[in-house]
């Protein structure tokens, strides 16, 4: 047995290293459990027992996602705290946009060599915000992969489930022309667009001060992909909203018309948001046409709310912890249009 885990770690795969993480995981893991979660930590399943009592139709939610190359960021830096709830934020902001609450999670972390530090970092991260948004982390997949990735490297996945009601599912199918546009400001870039970041910034040293934004490049390339889950979610169940857009992949431009019904657009005024500094400074050393930015980009905007102009003040009152404020309108399809979602005044 000695020399085979000898042989193994001459491989790459440190054994010793994988049980020090695992060990070190547990007790953020833990404390994200509640009396739904059956079975002790380590087994080939996840156990969870669902509740549905006082739903009628209950429909399960689920979504799976990554982090993308914002993770290069956290390698250049080696800061691994933030980009596992970076993760489960973002993957809680999809389910969320159907009127979904969280049960619980799971993630896959592919090392290219086990630091039990590192991985430590990433899974107390990811525990971390399953906690916040009441959602068990069940299980995930810890494995170390030489060759594959490079020391110090990673990927990180995970994939969430949620419950709703299905009468209550909002699907953006009744949103129509004149419904009100509220926007719920991001941090910064959350995680989509570093690939052209990372790009435009390819020279910059990410330690150093940058005077209009008030922090080093590395700190806010970093900044969280926030939760929306406890702004957005009482306003679903109410009844309120009409739809819900995630502005991830795809950007302003791309994103809210997942959800329009045919036939509508969505009118964005930018001077009623604060368009970050960041993006202006990528847009400007990039040297990158604004409408290239808005496919992007979320450029400040991290989550639309659709509503009826007559729930707009409680929409509006709300969202205020999250800084939420009417950002646009619904508007009917004009028969040239080049596209379906219009941002104003954004140069």
């Amino acid at each position: 047995m000695t020399h085979s885990a000898n042989a193994y770690s001459r491989a790459g795969v440190n054994l010793d290293a994988a049980d020090a993480a695992k060990r070190a995981m547990r007790e953020a893991i833990r404390a994200t459990h509640g009396p739904q979660v059956l079975g002790a930590m380590g087994g080939f399943g996840g156990l969870f027992a669902l509740d549905t009592s006082g739903l009628r139709e209950p429909v399960l939610v689920s979504s799976i996602d990554g982090v993308g190359t914002k993770l290069k960021v956290a390698f250049s830096l080696n800061r691994h705290e933030t980009v596992g709830a970076d993760l489960v934020n973002h993957c809680v902001n999809d389910i969320l946009v159907c009127g979904a609450r969280p049960l619980f999670f799971l993630d896959y972390l592919a090392l290219g060599a086990m630091d039990a530090d590192q991985a430590t970092a990433v899974v107390r991260g990811v525990a971390a915000a399953c906690r916040e948004a009441g959602c068990a982390l069940i299980g995930g997949e810890t494995a170390a992969m030489p060759g594959f990735y490079s020391p110090g490297e990673y990927d990180l996945a995970g994939c969430i489930v949620g419950l709703a009601e299905r009468d209550r599912l909002v699907s953006g199918e009744n949103i129509r022309a004149g419904d009100v546009v509220i926007g719920l400001p991001s941090l910064g870039l959350h995680t989509n667009g570093y690939s052209l970041a990372r790009a435009v910034f390819a020279e910059a040293d990410l330690s150093a001060p940058v005077p209009e934004l008030g922090r080093s490049l590395g700190d806010e390339l970093l900044q969280p992909h926030r939760s929306y889950l406890r702004e957005a979610l009482p306003l679903a169940e109410a009844g309120l909203v009409t739809g819900m857009a995630h502005i991830t992949g795809g950007g302003l431009v791309d994103n809210p018309p997942r959800v329009l019904p045919d036939g509508l657009a969505v009118r964005l005024d930018a001077a009623t948001w604060e368009v970050l500094p960041i993006f202006r400074l990528i847009q400007r050393q990039g040297n990158i046409f604004w409408d290239e930015m808005e496919r992007v980009f979320n450029l400040g905007l991290g989550f639309l709310i659709f509503c009826r102009p007559e729930h707009e003040t409680q929409v509006l009152a709300g969202t205020a912890t999250a800084g939420g404020r009417r950002v646009g309108e619904v508007t009917p399809l004009a028969p040239d249009a080049g596209a379906r979602v219009v941002i104003e005044g954004i140069a």
